[in-house]
């Protein structure tokens, strides 16, 4: 038979092309696409024009590219910042709003909160907030209690909210870009201390699906259940442990709200145990909801307790020495699996 008959379903697929690039490039990709694809899409936030471009560069070189009224440097005022943004979003326009760190949520929290999120429901559908905030996580780079805590839970705990948390450069311009799509208030959460990390990115346009996790690491034993920057450290600890002939799966979340149950159940369901693994604090974390779940629909299956491991009770301590007895760490999570596998 010629080439020329061969049927496209007995083709090869074609495979998208892909560059190893970092979080903060595939970022800044994104926000270039956005700008040049949609008139109604505006940046702003505090200090990300040019030359500053950013706390972290992301937005580097885009307010010399489409001007000053697509990308709008604010006051040093979160308030303002998201108060203009859900007054923009009310109008039609899609403002993608930058908070430079995540803790300065609390100035703002009852715009996002009582505002950005409402607004939907209390009129009747009728007016919609299509905004995207992005907000950098810094735990773990000596910030100190005021600039490193991972807040996610705030906005989990808010009806109206979709809150994602991504942990690769894919994964960072995928979620972005179904946000930037969605018409409602999407919270991005960016974990600083992934920025630097390259990862392959798909060229051209790439989404990841509202609500849909990744199993990043098949295994049989037990599952990890994990988002952001205890991604990496998952995937470190079931490395480890397979040398121990311990077999892990590791479940990165991606988005919070909503948050993939079918997936996650899928993989506990095979596994019969799970651990659960996040930087914020332990107590009132996204963690205990997971875990909640869990016993709740496969109470039956799991054969040993669901196990959280998570940061310490405490503000972030500034010292190096005292916050890595804060943050979970891999020797951490390996002694989790090693009691959940043992029982």
């Amino acid at each position: 038979m010629s080439s020329q008959t061969v049927s496209e379903s007995a083709a090869p697929a074609r495979v998208a092309a892909e560059r190893k690039i970092t979080m903060v490039e595939a970022l800044a990709q994104t926000l270039d696409w956005a700008l040049a694809t949609d008139p109604d899409v505006f940046l702003l936030g505090e200090d990300i024009i040019d030359p500053a471009g950013g706390a972290f560069g992301i937005t580097k070189g885009l307010s010399t590219r489409y001007g000053r009224d697509r990308v709008r440097e604010t006051p040093i005022s979160e308030q303002a910042i998201i108060g203009a943004s859900i007054g923009a979003a009310m109008l039609g326009a899609k403002p993608i709003a930058e908070i430079m760190i995540a803790d300065f949520y609390a100035v703002c929290l009852d715009q996002v909160a009582n505002h950005a999120a409402k607004l939907r429901y209390m009129s009747g559908g009728r007016t919609t907030v299509p905004m995207v905030v992005r907000g950098m996580l810094s735990g773990g780079l000596n910030f100190a209690a005021q600039h490193s805590q991972s807040v996610e839970s705030w906005m989990i705990h808010t009806p109206g909210l979709k809150v994602a948390m991504p942990s690769t450069p894919a994964d960072a311009k995928g979620i972005l870009t179904a946000a930037i799509e969605d018409p409602d208030p999407v919270i991005i959460f960016e974990p600083v201390g992934l920025y630097g990390v390259p990862g392959l990115v798909p060229d051209g346009e790439h989404r990841v699906p509202l609500g849909k996790a990744a199993v990043v690491r098949e295994g049989s034993d037990v599952t990890v259940v994990t988002y952001g920057s205890q991604v990496p450290v998952a995937l470190g600890a079931a490395e480890q442990l397979a040398g121990d002939g311990i077999s892990v799966e590791v479940v990165d979340l991606r988005w919070l709200v909503p948050w993939d149950e079918a997936t996650v159940l899928e993989s506990v369901r095979k596994t019969t145990r799970a651990v659960i693994a996040h930087q914020a604090v332990k107590r009132g974390g996204f963690g205990a909801e997971l875990a909640a779940v869990l016993q709740e629909k496969l109470w039956g299956t799991l054969r040993a307790p669901v196990l959280r491991v998570a940061a310490a009770n405490t503000p972030v301590p500034f010292a190096t020495e005292l916050e890595r007895t804060h943050f979970p760490t891999q020797d951490g999570l390996v002694a989790a699996i090693r009691q959940s596998t043992s029982s």
